[in-house]
């Protein structure tokens, strides 16, 4: 196991959210915050406590990327026309890992960016090994013959745990999902409340 797979758990002690939504979260388990005196450490948080905050939850969500590929997608961001908090988050769908994800081709986020890592998947007949590859509208993504064999994408893809977005047209029976257009912040099925305006603040400062 990762130090990447292991940080999930983590991410959401720190947090004190099921940021994923996963059944077996230790979040679900207390209301208090972990430690012997968690319910006293439930101070109210400064503005850039809050901003830090969400900033933390959105970089975790998505695998816990490192900060230097969240600063440069902020970035990019804040050069598009149109709001910046918006593009953050379309710009985090766009993730090869990210989609993998969220077609059901696997269990979790951390998977995805090992599946691609380990050339599982493959973009428009291409095999794609970095997980932060930008897909764009209408590229199709497919998992390779050894992946559609593995036992937790077939696990993932008869899961009821979660449902496939309405941006992105899947075939399970071909292990493909294809991008149809680029989400808006009340598309993404977060589990959790996602703040992309205090992500973006916290960089403003």
């Amino acid at each position: 196991m990762t130090k990447r797979i292991r940080a999930k758990h983590k991410i959401d002690r720190r947090m004190g959210e099921n940021v994923w939504g996963r059944p077996k979260s230790p979040v679900n388990k207390r209301e208090s915050k972990p430690g012997q005196h968690g319910d006293r450490r439930s101070g109210k948080l400064s503005d850039f406590g809050l901003q830090l905050r969400a900033k933390q939850k959105l970089k975790g969500y998505y695998g816990n990327i490192t900060e230097k590929q969240f600063l440069r997608i902020y970035k990019e961001a804040s050069r598009l026309k149109g709001s910046t908090s918006e593009h953050i988050i379309g710009l985090l769908e766009r993730r090869l890992d990210a989609l993998v994800y969220r077609a059901k081709l696997v269990p979790t986020v951390f998977a995805a960016r090992q599946f691609v890592s380990h050339g599982h998947v493959s973009v428009n007949g291409r095999r794609v090994t970095i997980p932060s590859y930008r897909v764009r509208i209408g590229d199709v993504i497919e998992l390779r013959e050894k992946g559609k064999q593995m036992a937790l994408v077939i696990e993932a893809t008869q899961s009821g745990e979660r449902d496939v977005p309405d941006y992105l047209e899947t075939d399970h029976s071909k292990m493909t999902a294809k991008l149809l257009r680029i989400p808006e912040l009340s598309e993404v099925p977060y589990p959790v409340q996602m703040e992309p305006n205090l992500v973006v603040e916290f960089y403003s400062r």
